[in-house]
């Protein structure tokens, strides 16, 4: 440990859970906020310090990172009464690895800057599996002197470090991630869904092509699950969703349309909308069957 030695953490998740293990792991003192206090016992017996409010959670730390669902949670914790902002310590590092709108990034930014705060957007990519096994991809936007401060924190998480440039442009990176994870997901759905309608055995199909120019990270992530019936999310479709929704915007103005990137879109709405929003991103797998019934 050099800079840093308490940190807060805030979206004590999916991701977020396995990112305070890894911090944890590192000798850093982790204090958590949680929604919902009992689906965090298990990271609190391991000793994080679990606090009732942001407030407590956040003041007097060296850095905070935050994982929530969206932009919107971004708003509320960082903006609203009893946030993030008017809560830590002047000087303290806010990280922010949402898949937030690039907008938002900039505009916390320049407020948290403002506020003598250093502030970085630094989305992440690689899943429940990075995060668990500390191989996330991380994507940081901010002040480069920041961001070279902050590897101490950042490489207790990820082992593919990225500084992408100015605030927002963590989350413009992410963006374009997920735009070629989505076509990405979605051929290998689609692959599989056309082996299932032939008959063919999925195990060897996917020993089959995984070597090949099919392989993807997808294929390493999701075909085993999508195999075995496993709809459960290492990332659920709504987040998807979200994702592209945000990436869409982001075209706005700029005079390009892509085509496959909104298909695809209107595909995983069509399961939010059904309910299926929780599922796993490998469920289109059973949502392509379906509809040919």
């Amino acid at each position: 440990m050099g800079l840093f030695k308490t940190i807060g953490f805030i979206g004590v998740g999916i991701m977020g859970k396995s990112m305070v293990r890894n911090l944890m792991k590192n000798g850093y003192e982790v204090h958590i906020y949680a929604r919902h206090p009992d689906k965090v016992r298990d990271i609190v017996a391991e000793g994080a310090v679990l606090h009732s409010s942001i407030v407590e959670a956040v003041k007097d730390r060296d850095a905070v990172f935050t994982s929530v669902g969206g932009p919107d949670d971004v708003e509320e914790i960082y903006f609203g009464e009893g946030g993030i902002l008017k809560s830590a310590t002047k000087g303290t590092f806010l990280i922010d690895t949402t898949t937030s709108s690039p907008e938002l990034a900039v505009r916390l930014y320049e407020s948290g800057r403002k506020s003598g705060f250093h502030v970085l957007d630094v989305p992440v990519t690689g899943g429940d599996v990075g995060a668990r096994t500390a191989t996330l991809s991380m994507l940081a936007g901010g002040d480069r002197e920041d961001y070279e401060k902050a590897l101490e924190l950042l490489s207790c998480l990820g082992s593919n470090i990225n500084y992408e440039g100015m605030a927002g442009c963590g989350q413009h990176t992410k963006a374009v991630n997920q735009i070629m994870v989505a076509a990405s997901l979605a051929g290998m759905c689609e692959g599989f869904a056309y082996a299932k309608v032939h008959g063919l055995c999925l195990k060897t199909v996917l020993k089959s092509v995984a070597s090949g120019a099919a392989g993807s990270r997808s294929l390493d992530l999701y075909a085993d699950r999508l195999i075995a019936g496993d709809m459960q999310p290492g990332g659920a479709l709504k987040f998807l969703v979200k994702d592209l929704k945000i990436a869409r915007e982001g075209l706005t103005g700029s005079g390009i349309r892509l085509k496959a990137m909104e298909q695809i879109l209107e595909e995983y709405q069509q399961m939010v909308d059904e309910g299926l929003g929780d599922l796993g991103t490998q469920a289109l797998y059973e949502f392509c069957l379906r509809k040919r019934q």
